[in-house]
């Protein structure tokens, strides 16, 4: 057999390995989210809120709660079926406002990674031909900017905006920066409301003072970067 075939082979081969283990990863990450939904008294319990039935769910014991919110937020990062002010909520409760604001922003880094490389690494060239192309060029010449905005915005789902970062080729750093400069903001006016500093009725208006900040600053982003300068003319 030639050193051709051979490679050929190889390559084959791990790529039949890759696709395997893309199947199994896909498998239970569905396996776990749906053993988790089944339990609908539980699931039922954080869609409403209602804490007390959460709380007897988990227990008292602080590692559990910590593992709970983190799957919670896990599966807010992938699908976006679970309100973010609710997990918030959660978290502020069980640990109180400083803590709890952190702890939720931590996880929804840690999440937003998880599902990022799940779909850069195991689910990019079968997500492809599902994305719209323009959509796809618009995220990768905007980067970390467009992931920044996404973030502040109320109305741009978590789960789209890794889904579409990892199918991109936009560079982790920029993924990972925006992330955590947007998710901090966004999530510290939205810990305001549990904590009592905020009421929900007037959430609307300073999500929409915040959606007017990130223009302006992208407007101001965009004329320094068409501004050429004196050293190139």
């Amino acid at each position: 057999m030639s050193s051709t075939n051979v490679t050929y082979m190889k390559n084959r081969s791990i790529s039949g390995l890759l696709l395997n283990w893309r199947n199994v990863v896909f498998v239970l990450i569905i396996l776990g989210i749906f053993i988790f939904l089944k339990n609908t008294t539980l699931f039922e319990a954080i869609l409403e809120g209602d804490l007390q039935k959460i709380e007897t769910f988990v227990g008292n014991n602080r590692i559990s709660i910590l593992l709970f919110s983190t799957f919670v937020m896990i599966i807010q990062n992938t699908f976006t079926i679970i309100p973010l002010l609710i997990v918030i909520t959660i978290n502020i409760t069980f640990f109180g406002f400083l803590l709890g604001f952190l702890w939720s922003w931590l996880t929804s880094i840690l999440a937003a990674i998880i599902i990022f490389f799940l779909v850069r690494y195991l689910f990019q060239s079968w997500l492809l031909s599902k994305v719209d192309e323009k959509l796809v060029e618009k995220v990768e010449n905007k980067g970390f900017l467009y992931v920044f905005e996404a973030r502040i915005i109320p109305f741009v789902p978590t789960s789209l905006v890794n889904i579409l970062a990892g199918v991109s080729s936009i560079k982790f750093s920029s993924f990972l920066l925006g992330t955590l400069f947007g998710n901090f903001i966004y999530f510290f006016v939205l810990a305001l409301i549990p904590a009592g500093f905020l009421s929900s009725t007037i959430n609307e208006y300073i999500l929409g003072g915040i959606f007017l900040i990130v223009l302006t600053f992208y407007y101001v982003y965009s004329k320094k970067r068409k501004t050429p300068s004196k050293m190139e003319e």
